[in-house]
């Protein structure tokens, strides 16, 4: 039961996002946002969807009970979308799963980017631990924070970058 609402709560959500960030990318190029080079996005529509689907694995072959570790993830999980809800909708259309950024645009730095430069990125992180909570993923959970923390890191410079960014707050994409 654990298995089927993690690999709910993971999915639908997922395929949601992924509609909105593909109506806003083709508003974006065509108000002229080009990618930059050296992202890491080939990377992370594949690592990404495959942490969550490794942690599905995990919980069915672990078939937690309802406990406090599947509490406090839901918890985390639930956190981490209101957090990157507000975060999407601070953005509008220029929230993408790629860097794009219209020539001119201003900094973003109303709703969550008052208090943190890339809250989607600290969502994203809570979306990682609040799944591997739920599954009791003890192995690919800590994998999957590992290895999207590290691209996330990657592609905060290329964000950085594209925005003309150096050590300067607030805001950020």
């Amino acid at each position: 039961m654990i298995t089927i609402l993690l690999a709910t709560m993971v999915v639908l959500p997922m395929l949601g996002e992924w509609w909105v960030s593909t109506r806003n990318e083709r508003e974006l190029r065509a108000l002229g946002a080009v990618e930059p080079s050296g992202d890491v996005y080939a990377l992370m529509q594949v690592v990404y969807p495959a942490s969550f689907l490794a942690m599905i694995v995990e919980c069915a072959q672990r078939d937690p009970s309802r406990d406090m570790l599947v509490a406090a993830g839901f918890t985390v999980f639930v956190g981490a979308k209101i957090l990157k809800y507000w975060a999407i909708t601070t953005l509008g259309v220029r929230w993408t799963f790629r860097v794009l950024v219209p020539p001119g645009s201003p900094l973003v730095s109303g709703g969550p980017y008052r208090f943190v430069r890339h809250p989607n990125y600290v969502a994203v992180l809570g979306e990682l631990i609040g799944a591997a909570l739920i599954a009791h993923a003890a192995i690919s959970g800590p994998a999957a924070v590992l290895a999207f923390g590290v691209l996330m890191l990657l592609r905060i410079r290329v964000e950085e970058r594209a925005l003309g960014l150096g050590g300067e707050r607030p805001g950020g994409q």
